[in-house]
This record gives C-alpha cells, sequence and structure tokens, in this order.
C-alpha cells in the first residue's frame, strides 16, 4: 500500500554518487558561503592586525622625543636675558632586540593565518551539519507524505469494500487510524524541514538554496579506504599547526622580555642659547632607565606563557589525534550501519509484497497488512537516516582531512 514510499527509497538509495572532488554543493557557492561566515571575516580582519602589528615591531616603538625649554632670566645691575635649551632624542634598540621583534612580528602573522583557516574549517563543518540536517528533515517528510498518500489510497479501498459489504467497518476505522497517524508525522516532519531551511539560510545566507531538493547520494568510499585521510586530519590541521607557531612566537617574546631586562638607552642631541646668545652650545644626551623589579616579573610572566603554549600544544596534537579517530571509527561504522538498514528495509519491502499479494487473495488480514505497512515505513526512516549519518561523517573526514571545502595546501 505503500508502494510509493518504496518507489522513493529505491530512488534515494541508487542515486548518483557526487565526485569525490567536489561534494555536495558547487565550490564556487561553498566558497563564498565561507568567505561570508562572520567568523571567517572576524579571523581575516585579526590577520591584518597581525601585519600592522608586524610593521610595529619592525620599526620598534622607539620614536623621536623633542623637549625643550624658554626661560627669562634677569640678574642685578645687569638686565634680562632670554635663555632656551632644546633636546632632539631617540631611543636605540640594544643588539639583538629588533631581530627578535622582527621574528616575533612574522610568527604573529603565520599564527593568524593558520587561525583565519581554521575558522574557515569551522565554518565548512557548520554548513556540512546545517546542509544534511535540512536534506534529511526533508526526506524524512518526502517519506511521510507518500505514506499519508498510500494510507489514504488504502482507506478509500477499504472503505468501498465496506460499501459493498465485503469489510467490517472496524477494518475501515484500522486503515483511516493508519492514515491519520501517517499524516500527524507528515505534519511534524514538514515543519522540521522548514526549521532546518530556515537555519541554514540564516547561517548562510549568501548561500543561495535550491528549490529542488538534493537527494542524498548512498555513501561512497574510495579504493583505498578511510584511513589515508584519517592521517592528513593531522598532517593538514591548521589547529596543530597555529599552535606550534605561537608556542615559537611565545619563546621568541620570553627571549625578548629576558633582555628587556637591559633597557634601551636613548641618545640626542641639545641645543642652548644663554644671556640673550651671549653663550651658546651643542652637545649630546644619553640617558637609560635602570631596570628592576618590574622587568624581572615581566620577564616571569613571558617565560610562564611560553610554558602554557607549549602546554596547549601538546592538548591540542591530543585533541586532533582523537578527532582524526573518532572521524574514521564513525564513518567506518556509518558505513556498516548503512549496509545493514538497508538490507532491511529490502527485506520488509520483500515481506510487504509478499504480504499485498496475500490480501488480494483474501489470505491476509487488514491489521496484518497495515502492522506490516507500518514495519516497512520505519525500516526505510532507518535506512535514510544511516545513509545521511554515513554520508555526514565521510564528508567531516574529508573537511578535517582539508579534501574538500578547504583552500589548497
Amino acid at each position: 500500500m505503500i508502494r510509493i514510499v518504496a518507489a522513493a527509497l529505491l530512488l534515494l538509495s541508487t542515486a548518483a554518487i557526487a565526485a569525490p572532488d567536489t561534494g555536495p554543493l558547487p565550490i564556487a557557492l561553498v566558497d563564498a558561503a565561507l568567505d561570508d561566515a562572520p567568523v571567517v571575516t572576524e579571523a581575516a580582519a585579526r590577520l591584518q592586525a597581525a601585519k600592522a602589528q608586524a610593521r610595529a615591531l619592525g620599526v620598534g616603538a622607539h620614536e623621536f622625543t623633542v623637549t625643550g625649554t624658554y626661560i627669562r632670566r634677569t640678574v642685578d645691575r645687569e638686565g634680562g636675558y632670554d635663555e632656551f635649551d632644546t633636546t632632539l632624542s631617540h631611543g636605540v634598540r640594544l643588539p639583538g632586540k629588533a631581530a627578535l621583534d622582527r621574528k616575533a612580528g612574522a610568527l604573529g602573522v603565520e599564527v593568524a593565518q593558520n587561525l583565519l583557516e581554521d575558522a574557515r574549517h569551522q565554518a565548512a563543518l557548520q554548513l556540512a551539519t546545517l546542509w544534511y540536517d535540512w536534506l534529511l528533515a526533508e526526506a524524512d517528510a518526502r517519506i511521510d507524505a507518500a505514506a499519508t498518500l498510500s494510507f489514504g489510497a488504502a482507506l478509500a479501498a477499504v472503505d468501498r469494500q465496506v460499501s459493498l459489504r465485503d469489510a467490517a467497518p472496524l477494518d475501515a476505522d484500522q486503515a483511516r487510524a493508519a492514515r491519520d497517524n501517517a499524516h500527524a508525522l507528515e505534519v511534524a516532519s514538514r515543519g522540521r524541514a522548514t526549521a532546518a531551511r530556515a537555519s541554514l539560510a540564516a547561517q548562510f545566507p549568501s548561500l543561495p538554496l535550491p528549490d529542488g531538493i538534493p537527494e542524498i547520494a548512498a555513501p561512497a568510499l574510495p579504493a583505498e579506504g578511510l584511513a589515508p585521510w584519517r592521517d592528513l586530519v593531522l598532517a593538514r590541521s591548521h589547529e596543530i599547526r597555529a599552535a606550534e607557531i605561537e608556542a615559537l612566537r611565545l619563546g621568541v617574546v620570553a627571549e625578548r622580555t629576558r633582555r628587556d631586562r637591559f633597557a634601551d638607552p636613548s641618545i640626542g642631541v641639545r641645543a642652548f642659547s644663554e644671556r640673550s646668545g651671549a653663550e651658546q652650545g651643542i652637545g649630546v644626551v644619553a640617558s637609560m632607565p635602570l631596570g628592576g623589579s618590574y622587568r624581572r616579573a615581566l620577564g616571569d610572566q613571558a617565560v610562564a606563557e611560553r610554558t602554557a603554549a607549549e602546554a596547549k600544544l601538546a592538548a591540542t596534537r591530543r585533541d586532533i589525534q582523537a578527532t582524526a579517530n573518532m572521524d574514521l571509527a564513525t564513518a567506518n561504522a556509518g558505513i556498516t550501519a548503512w549496509q545493514a538498514a538497508a538490507a532491511a528495509a529490502s527485506s520488509n519491502r520483500s515481506a510487504l509484497e509478499r504480504l499485498r499479494k496475500g490480501r488480494k487473495l483474501g489470505a491476509t488480514d487488514l491489521a496484518t497488512l497495515l502492522y506490516a505497512e507500518r514495519q516497512s515505513l520505519e525500516a526505510n526512516r532507518a535506512e535514510l537516516t544511516a545513509r545521511a549519518a554515513a554520508v555526514r561523517a565521510i564528508l567531516k573526514l574529508r573537511i578535517d582531512a582539508h579534501l574538500i571545502w578547504a583552500k589548497p595546501e
């Protein structure tokens, strides 16, 4: 009675598999959607900030300083005099400090670049999740709509039998209850589909959603298996790379802070005029702060921050290792679960066809057939859910391995 459902399932399970290098969405649309994501825009702005900081570190914080005084002096029995002095000075970084500043700035830019790529990666994962949330909800709604039509047709057939006194009114009640239950499920699943589409559109407004709902293709495995992709997750992780470079940067900062215990001197030129120009002179001036407890405390802080960054790097490596292993295990388990669910759905369809033939011959009662219809419906839904889970898991592994939706390595 729900041949439409069976046909829909067969169509879904045999849909064409997307090419491994394209994914479920056109690359151009994905690139535009990811570049427009706020988290990516924020990371891009932080990269520009890091580049500006690198330029600032390159030239140093010292600037020319001009100081001057003017005095009107009066001397008894001599009269008044105009006097002034002017000093032009500039701080000078001690040897080695400028090179460390430039290195720290360059490492800061590299950290920001990797964080930008990681932000894009996180946006890609969010897009994949929302995309398949929508497709799964729409596919559920299609199955429930087909079930409503099928049970409705069954009810119409039973009503005709009742009018001809070939079936009892109880049969019509059972068929009507099955139709109404299917309709309730359809209304609920349609609401979930609408909400899923709205969520996707809100998070990625620049991604044009198609009018026709794409099918969820059957999961496909590469010829070499999934294990090489797991290794790429570790090798291409921008999160690990950012943590590595940040640890290096903070090591450079710690060394720079240690050297800064010896403060940079300021050197300048002083010109003066006294007694209205009767005495004039020009000379060299120098000054140097004497470092103390404050500078030592800053050095201790920098060393502690470097140690913290090294610990964070170790934790990040462990997290990405766990993510890679989980991606692989989830994808393999998803494929196995989908295969089992597909076999179960096929068995249910075969059994249902036999019961339908038995019903036509009068060998099967209506209650048994309706129960089998519901079982087949649930098997179809389980197959769809398992298929979506497997495809999600494989796509996540590909995204984490930067095989798709990522800038070229």
